[in-house]
């Protein structure tokens, strides 16, 4: 399998090299950075020449690099003492370099030829989040580029019906950015005096969650003699 992605890599840098940005394995998956003019062009050959023969959309996503490499908590050394001593109001590591702030994600699979690759689009304008629509491919990507809309505010060209999907009817904001609060910006309650529901600006105050630990549990309990649990 391994050789076989590697060879999947090679055909499509020699053939569309003026279409993508990079192709990288990582755990022997196959991932193309694709310059967002060309993404149409791309899929179709991907779609349509035998050798390649990905005629299956798995998903399609959006992405959001901001505070990219960034982390409240620090996992891998805290301790069985409790998680709140790995918390940190400060970032514990440089956040990797990103060329752009969104980016949008496709999974093709091909059944011919048992393979699957990931295409990468990163959208360079913030203020115009938009790449074209691949609907007229893949028509099962019409409710995963709505969801990307709804959830991410990404825009998606010549999609015939690009509506919300996920959340309410006027919803304000897009729930999976990163700068996105996670108790949200508004509260619903009925009001019995007006006789309706009514928005409300949320009440909760944003804090930093921490996993409640149970200390006195004979499964956590170590027998240091042996190095195992009693």
């Amino acid at each position: 399998m391994a050789a076989d992605i590697t060879i999947l890599c090679t055909q499509i840098n020699e053939r569309y090299a003026d279409w993508i940005l990079s192709a990288q394995i990582t755990l022997n998956e196959l991932t193309i950075n694709v310059k967002s003019e060309h993404l149409l062009a791309l899929c179709r050959e991907l779609r349509d020449q035998p050798e390649f023969d990905f005629k299956c959309l798995i998903d399609v996503c959006g992405v959001d690099y901001l505070q990219y490499g960034l982390a409240q908590w620090e996992t891998e050394s805290a301790t069985e003492s409790g998680f709140s001593r790995g918390l940190s109001l400060k970032p514990l590591r440089e956040a990797a370099p990103k060329p752009n702030r969104f980016a949008v994600v496709y999974h093709l699979l091909s059944l011919t030829n048992n393979q699957r690759v990931r295409l990468k689009v990163n959208i360079p304008d913030e203020k115009e989040l938009m790449v074209d629509s691949v609907m007229e491919l893949w028509p099962a990507a019409n409710w995963f580029e709505r969801e990307a809309f709804d959830l991410f505010g990404i825009l998606f060209k010549g999609h015939p019906d690009l509506r919300r999907l996920l959340t309410d009817y006027g919803f304000v904001g897009h729930p999976f950015r990163k700068d996105f609060p996670l108790i949200g910006k508004v509260e619903a309650r009925y009001d019995a005096k007006l006789k309706r529901v009514v928005y409300e600006p949320v009440s909760i105050e944003p804090r930093i969650l921490e996993p409640k630990v149970i200390r006195h549990d004979n499964r956590y309990l170590v027998d240091k003699e042996n190095g195992h649990a009693k």
